[in-house]
């Protein structure tokens, strides 16, 4: 079982009709932000710009009930995205779930990129936890180094702002595809909200690190995405990625 993967160059809409229903322990979604550009780097491209907010969360909407029917009554939902619409994703899964399955809404501070002379420097994402069943989903507290003086050298358990560098440019994981994720990051989230052995399901999945992070871990990863380049890179990915049983 922990050899199987499954990635599909479909849009997320497309791709999900051929997945089971109720069959996916974790939906992690990482979805492009809006930022009224093309996200461009070495390895490929892909366009991220809506004609307005609304068009985008209309958008998101319609990919987002496509997909609830193939979540566990147990799932849990990540959703990556940033200030732009943040807040207007937190309505829609209130909306479509219901206010009480809300769990967290994780910060992910990241450290880089630059700042302005008219704002406080924006150096984090959001990241929105909700769960099918506030009293039935799975949930593995991560633990991460102390900082303080009384616990030097021992483990804490994470809190709900993740301190995870971005990937520098040297890194060896880095493979030149825009808004990459950490590894580490991945991985973190992972670990955490999704069982041994379940699926993992990343229908935007770009360059394929949510697949690599679910693969090493023991679960299962399926992810979709359009574009040619991320589906060929992921693919790379998950060849060269082991599982825990080899």
């Amino acid at each position: 079982m922990h050899n199987q993967f499954q990635v599909i160059q479909r849009d997320w809409l497309e791709a999900v009709e051929a997945i089971g229903n109720t069959s996916i322990d974790l939906m992690y979604v990482d979805p492009p932000f809006n930022t009224g550009q093309t996200q461009t780097a070495g390895a490929g491209s892909y366009e991220d710009a809506w004609e307005s907010t609304d068009d985008w969360l209309a958008w998101f909407r319609q990919r987002l009930e496509a997909t609830l029917p193939k979540l566990k009554p147990t799932a849990s939902i990540l959703i990556h995205t940033d200030w732009r619409t943040s807040h207007r994703v937190r309505v829609l899964l209130d909306e479509l779930l219901g206010e009480d399955h809300f769990v967290n809404h994780l910060i992910w501070r990241y450290g880089l990129g630059g700042s302005s002379p008219r704002r406080f420097a924006r150096k984090h994402d959001d990241i929105l936890f909700y769960a099918i069943d506030p009293e039935s989903y799975y949930f593995d507290p991560p633990m991460v180094p102390a900082t303080s003086n009384r616990m030097k050298g021992q483990l804490k358990k994470a809190t709900d702002v993740l301190d995870v560098p971005s990937i520098n440019n040297m890194a060896s994981e880095r493979v030149g595809y825009p808004t990459q994720k950490p590894l580490a990051l991945l991985q973190l989230l992972i670990g955490a909200c999704c069982p041994p052995g379940g699926t993992v399901l990343d229908p935007c999945c770009g360059s394929g690190t949510t697949l690599v992070a679910a693969r090493q871990l023991g679960r299962i990863p399926i992810g979709a995405d359009q574009n040619p380049d991320a589906i060929h890179i992921t693919r790379e990915r998950l060849k060269k990625a082991p599982s825990p049983s080899g």
